[in-house]
């Protein structure tokens, strides 16, 4: 829909009528992440970038991205990177998109992290996809060692994309493919200080927009028909990988937050509770071996 020579700001206006024509949710947010990724402009040089002239290339690439998102696939994956706390990761298909419910999560372990103060802290990522929370308090807590499982080859290898943009920090990261627990070696019970996840709580019943039913991994969203059966397995296992006294962090839907605490009082943790997140919905179960 472009000629080299136009300025950003034509084709800019161009796509934003025609993302907000079909009902794209804040079509500026998508153009501007669009045309900085054709272009490669970065934050403050977007709003004088809009007066340069378009280059072939560029405008093909522009393109390219603009229509597959009038198809529906979400902004990060035609952008192919989003960003996370403090990293920027790269995003396919074969991973969940980076939330900021997430996000919180990252900081309630954190904070557990920090409570329990290890000297050399060891912790676990069970369900890592794009390794959003393994590199995150790999880049966050420098001083800790991190083990990142998945099931899917196809999310590791996304996740193994984003370990070599965190530099020497990726050093102190271990990917292993496999399910849960069943991916490390017994040697490592009671050793780790703290086991965080972001695993599957979708119940098979629960609608989804088209935009994550259609695009987004449904083996990382959809755990059976309850949507507790990933959560269920992880409580009930962690006790025997956390050495006292670890936490356990695990997000959820806010529906079920009395469930998890339940389930966390079976497995014998001595004190948990639900962390909020922004919009302060349940979102985390903390438990504490104490």
């Amino acid at each position: 829909m472009s000629d080299e020579g136009t300025p950003w700001r034509v084709f800019a206006a161009e796509a934003q009528a025609r993302f907000a024509a079909a009902g794209i949710a804040s079509p500026e947010v998508s153009v501007r992440r669009i045309v900085e990724r054709a272009a490669g402009f970065e934050g403050s040089e977007y709003g004088l970038g809009l007066g340069e002239p378009a280059t072939e290339r560029a405008m093909g690439f522009f393109d390219q991205m603009v229509e597959r998102h009038l198809t529906g696939e979400p902004l990060q994956y035609v952008v192919g990177e989003w960003s996370f706390r403090t990293l920027d990761l790269m995003v396919d298909r074969r991973a969940l998109i980076p939330r900021p419910e997430t996000e919180q999560v990252v900081e309630a372990a954190l904070a557990e992290l920090d409570r329990l103060a290890p000297a050399s802290p060891r912790v676990l990522d069970l369900g890592t996809g794009s390794g959003a929370i393994a590199l995150s308090v790999a880049v966050e807590r420098p001083a800790a060692r991190v083990w990142a499982v998945d099931a899917s080859a196809d999310a590791l290898a996304v996740a193994r994309a984003n370990l070599a943009g965190i530099g020497h920090a990726g050093s102190r990261v271990t990917l292993l493919e496999g399910s849960w627990f069943d991916a490390l070696p017994r040697e490592q019970r009671d050793t780790f200080d703290l086991i965080v996840s972001n695993p599957p709580y979708v119940a098979e019943s629960d609608p989804l927009p088209s935009e994550v039913a259609d695009w987004e991994p449904r083996q990382a969203l959809v755990p059976g028909p309850t949507g507790l059966e990933a959560i269920e397995e992880i409580v009930a296992a962690a006790p025997v990988w956390l050495r006292r006294p670890g936490a356990l962090v695990v997000e959820l839907a806010p529906a079920q937050a009395d469930a998890a605490l339940e389930l966390a009082r079976a497995a014998g943790f001595g004190t948990a509770r639900v962390a909020p997140d922004l919009s302060d919905r349940p979102r985390a179960l903390v438990a504490r071996l104490g």
